[in-house]
């Protein structure tokens, strides 16, 4: 899809999409990304993104040439960038997300992102980490519990997984997640 074309799709979500990109190339990812959170931006909504400290360096870098004054966002908690790591430290128990402790990690922070009546885009890479590290089931389980809160508080989430994560049958592997989204973007948009 061209730039024009992810704009587009991005204006037409609904409140509550939960949508997968499996990427092959980085750049690509990262395009994605950008558009996703500083399109919400540009236009006034906030943005949440719970990603390794690399894509959050170089999400900053790429927000900040689409003109988007990432600071004052921050200070606004129009934008709010936290670890993949330490988010999920917060309620993953045993190698399990924990339902009540996730809604308690994400929570606050949504409030806080949504606040004065701001639509909401939230990007979460923690998904892909745990695929990495084999929590395969955990990690569907992950994704079941953003979909419930994304029903519950109306924000649009977007999950992304680097192809080359999935190892073990891998067609299976990534049916079986993309079928945990309401939608799936192309990897070469």
């Amino acid at each position: 899809m061209d730039h024009v074309k992810m704009d587009a799709f991005w204006a037409e979500m609904s409140a509550c999409e939960h949508f997968v990109q499996i990427y092959d190339a980085e750049e690509v990812f990262m395009d994605t990304l950008a558009g996703f959170l500083g399109g919400g931006l540009s236009a006034g909504d906030a943005g949440v993104v719970v990603a390794t400290p690399a894509h959050r360096h170089e999400l900053d870098k790429r927000l900040a040439a689409m003109g988007l004054d990432v600071a004052s966002a921050r200070a606004q908690d129009q934008f709010i960038s936290l670890d993949a790591e330490e988010t999920i430290s917060k309620f993953l128990i045993d190698g399990w997300p924990d339902k009540q402790l996730f809604a308690k990690a994400v929570a606050d922070v949504l409030d806080r992102a949504g606040r004065n009546g701001r639509k909401v885009r939230v990007f979460g890479e923690m998904v892909a980490l745990m695929w990495a590290r084999g929590y395969c089931s955990a990690t569907v389980r992950l994704e079941h519990l953003w979909t419930e809160f994304c029903q519950k508080e109306s924000f649009a989430l977007f999950c992304a997984y680097p192809r080359t994560g999935f190892t073990e049958d891998p067609a299976q592997s990534i049916a079986h997640i993309c079928a945990a989204h309401s939608k799936v973007l192309a990897a070469n948009n």
